[in-house]
């Protein structure tokens, strides 16, 4: 017997009116998301992928279509989910540590207890040190490192990633490509992932849904057959990535545009 998923998805669309012409954003989109799984959404600018997770976390809504998160249907923003956008825009005025409490505190979460969620977060990411530092003394790695410490420490059932490496450099990259894989193994949680890097979906999912535009669809979902855990030196050689690389590619390029 086929578990239920924790995240299911059914003819989701979504039409943005211009004065010149319409954009059909998403066109009737289905996905189901396992629970503990890890699934990236790639394709071309403008194909929806960021739509799609801005309707799963209630901050877009769908012009048809529904979305159950463990079998209850969802309406609007679920605080059993966590979003991390590729701009952290952490608050200056408050610390490190006083931005990973602000989903608690919006939850009404008791002072010393949001101060020991986020200091435990935080020590997950590796920044328990510089807690109690202004956000923009952090280069942009770390600061990406507080975004997800912020997400973490309201235990979501769901976390969304919206590229959130993509304005880094490829060393930084890597090194946060690989300390999310091991966060993902250690606490079993659900990722649902947006980016244009072909590699990094590789590197981190357990199936990559492959998205083309005009409209918004998906085109193929393919699974990722890897050994876990991963390292950036010896996944890039192995004939499954070659594989995968080969197919996802031809997918992209057979739409005109590409990445």
């Amino acid at each position: 017997m086929t578990e239920a998923p924790v995240l299911s998805i059914r003819g989701i669309s979504r039409t943005f009116v211009g004065q010149e012409r319409d954009v059909v954003a998403l066109d009737n989109v289905d996905l189901d998301v396992q629970k503990g799984e890890f699934i990236s959404l790639v394709g071309p600018s403008g194909c929806g992928k960021t739509t799609l997770l801005r309707i799963i976390d209630g901050l877009d809504a769908a012009d048809s279509g529904t979305i159950d998160l463990e079998g209850k249907r969802l309406n609007g923003v679920s605080q059993d989910m966590a979003y991390v956008f590729q701009d952290i825009n952490l608050l200056p005025w408050r610390s490190v540590r006083g931005n990973v409490e602000l989903g608690l505190e919006a939850r009404g979460v008791e002072k010393a207890e949001r101060q020991r969620i986020a200091t435990e977060c935080l020590e997950m990411v590796g920044l328990k040190d510089v807690m109690n530092v202004p956000p923009y003394t952090l280069s942009g790695g770390m600061q990406q490192r507080v975004g997800v410490a912020r997400a973490l420490a309201v235990k979501p059932k769901v976390l969304l990633m919206d590229e959130p490496f993509g304005q880094l450099d490829n060393f930084t990259r890597e090194a946060l490509q690989a300390e999310v894989a091991l966060l993902w193994e250690q606490l079993g949680i659900t990722i649902v992932f947006v980016t244009h890097d072909v590699d990094e979906s590789i590197f981190l999912s357990d199936r990559i849904v492959v998205m083309h535009r005009n409209p918004g669809r998906i085109v193929e979902i393919l699974d990722v057959n890897l050994p876990r855990p991963r390292t950036q030196a010896e996944f890039r050689g192995e004939p499954e990535t070659i594989s995968l690389r080969s197919k996802i590619t031809a997918l992209l390029r057979s739409q005109e545009g590409g990445l």
